[in-house]
């Protein structure tokens, strides 16, 4: 685990690095394309803005577009006496604890750091599963806040985003402002075939980026969680009862997919085509079954 938060937050410092070098060179190469330079100084004012706010108010908009409402001792005392207790068996701060009213079974954790974690979970997630599988559960969200996946996660979408983003942008702005009389993009036509190249596949590589990571953290924090509580199987039985829940979460969207423990979009009933090559690589999670049996391995040598 201690590997893994140094590994993040070096990672979370490169993230931003690349994601700069991505804004600034869409904007470079927009800009030759259309022969207009203030469209580079666009993409890397606007690029570095949005990383700064949403950085930094990521947890805020996550919890404001899934509906999720504060609790307290009073108002949760089951749950936030076990997110509590987790906490001090972690070894981290308690983060705030959120409830969405929805009677699908799930959960996610946000938040740039320990410090400013929040962990959230659907009223069904209370309602359908016994105690000793919710803590499963919260220590699995537990895990991505200790090893830092909660802000690299927040860095990877706020990247994605503004790719996609830029990418629009500034083909809109390259097409409508940036040719001269004889058309846009007539002056560099090996840029402009460049530019219109990379606004189409820069944002599928950063969404496969994403969840490629996503699918890898999920593994991670199932082992990290299990490894806290001693008790892996508490986790494997509620990935199960979780997953075949085919009721759609309504707070959920593509955007936040990624965060729950498992994929709230879809029906996760598991057919071969599911567990296709092309179905993996496009997926925000892991297969439940393979999870299952990692931490069914795990609770077997234990």
């Amino acid at each position: 685990m201690y590997t893994e938060v140094s590994k993040n937050k070096r990672n979370s410092i490169l993230l931003i690095g690349a994601f700069l070098l991505i804004a600034v060179g869409l904007g470079w190469v927009f800009a030759r394309a259309f022969g207009n330079p203030l469209i580079l100084y666009i993409a890397a004012f606007s690029s570095i803005l949005y990383t700064w706010i949403s950085y930094y108010n990521s947890d805020k908009m996550v919890l404001a577009v899934s509906q999720a409402k504060q609790v307290d001792k009073k108002s949760a005392p089951q749950l936030y006496r076990t997110v509590e207790n987790l906490s001090i068996t972690a070894g981290l701060p308690m983060p705030r604890v959120y409830i969405i009213q929805d009677t699908a079974p799930n959960a996610f954790a946000t938040g740039r750091d320990p410090e400013h974690s929040v962990v959230c979970v659907t009223s069904g997630l209370l309602e359908k599963l016994n105690k000793t599988e919710l803590e499963g559960v919260i220590v699995h969200e537990f895990s991505h806040i200790g090893n830092y996946d909660i802000r690299i996660m927040s860095l990877i979408a706020v990247l994605v985003s503004v790719i996609a983003l830029l990418s629009d942008l500034l083909l809109r702005w390259g097409i409508f402002f940036g040719g001269d009389d004889d058309g846009p993009g007539n002056n560099n036509p090996i840029f402009f075939l460049i530019a219109i190249a990379l606004a189409i596949v820069a944002p599928i590589i950063g969404v496969l980026i994403q969840l490629a990571v996503s699918r890898k953290r999920e593994f991670l924090a199932d082992a990290s969680g299990a490894l806290l509580t001693r008790y892996p199987a508490g986790l494997a039985s509620a990935l199960k009862k979780i997953s075949a829940d085919t009721e759609p979460l309504e707070a959920a969207n593509k955007a936040t997919a990624n965060m729950y423990i498992i994929n709230p979009m879809r029906a996760n009933v598991e057919t071969k085509d599911a567990r296709s090559f092309a179905a993996k690589l496009f997926s925000t999670h892991p297969p439940v079954a393979e999870r299952v049996k990692k931490l069914e391995e795990m609770g077997t040598h234990a």
